[in-house]
């Protein structure tokens, strides 16, 4: 962590959906680091929410758990009024909750594989999810005129993931990015991340991917957490001329 950029944001409060691993957990600690207090939301139950929360608590950190499923509009509602209600303000909203809702790949020409409710979970989390989040936190966003940053994939470019479904998700977010940026402009910014290759206890599993990563990323290398939580923090407090924009974070993947 020594080579990565510091920030100082004594004073800000934020909200990360899907906080208790992967990119999530990396955004969650360093925006807490950086003097951020942090709302983290996951799954109820999830041991890995309370695990983290205590973690960061013994640390001195300032951070809270605001559990609930994302895709269930009055759910989403409460976990940001629950937020706001322990934070008391709300500057950056991370809508970082995802599924792949499969635990292997599914080839895009295997249609019988993804059925109704296949398709009503991928999308009722992955782009329905940062709606009703987006939606129930805009009103606190606007008074301190915050920001939002949606976690897409770099599928939703250029397909492939964990299935035609999963990469359609995504493809609804970077829309959604853009037109929440206009229909929040001028108060909040609202901008996207297109993660490639990630080093994390994903649902999926993708096989060799350091192997992967060495025959076709130009770095060369399977991204870490805290690689994606540096664009999304300064996307949250350093863009200020950038909204509606999704940042391609892929160590070159696709060029």
């Amino acid at each position: 962590m020594n080579d990565l950029v510091q920030f100082t944001l004594e004073g800000k409060c934020a909200l990360v959906t899907g906080g208790a691993s992967g990119i999530g957990k990396a955004t969650v600690e360093l925006l807490a680091k950086s003097g951020c207090a942090v709302a983290i939301n996951d799954l109820s139950l999830d041991a890995r929410l309370t695990k983290l929360v205590d973690q960061l608590s013994k640390l001195g950190h300032k951070v809270c758990a605001v559990p609930g499923d994302v895709s269930n509009k009055q759910s989403a509602n409460r976990i940001v009024s629950d937020a706001i209600d322990k934070l008391g303000r709300l500057d950056y909203l991370v809508n970082n909750a995802g599924t792949p809702n499969t635990a292997s790949v599914i080839p895009a020409s295997d249609l019988d594989a993804m059925d109704e409710n296949f398709w009503e979970r991928i999308l009722s989390v992955n782009l329905l999810g940062p709606f009703w989040i987006a939606r129930a936190a805009a009103n606190e966003l606007k008074k301190t005129r915050g920001c939002v940053v949606n976690t897409i994939s770099v599928s939703a470019y250029h397909g492939g993931g964990s299935s035609l479904a999963y990469s359609v998700s995504k493809s609804g977010l970077t829309g959604l990015t853009r037109e929440l940026a206009r229909g929040l402009a001028p108060d909040v910014r609202v901008n996207g991340i297109a993660p490639g290759l990630v080093d994390s206890d994903w649902q999926c599993e993708f096989g060799d991917v350091e192997r992967y990563a060495k025959q076709h990323v130009p770095l060369q290398t399977v991204g870490q957490p805290e690689d994606y939580a540096q664009t999304i923090v300064y996307l949250c407090t350093g863009a200020k001329y950038i909204t509606g924009e999704v940042v391609m974070v892929a160590g070159g993947m696709g060029i």
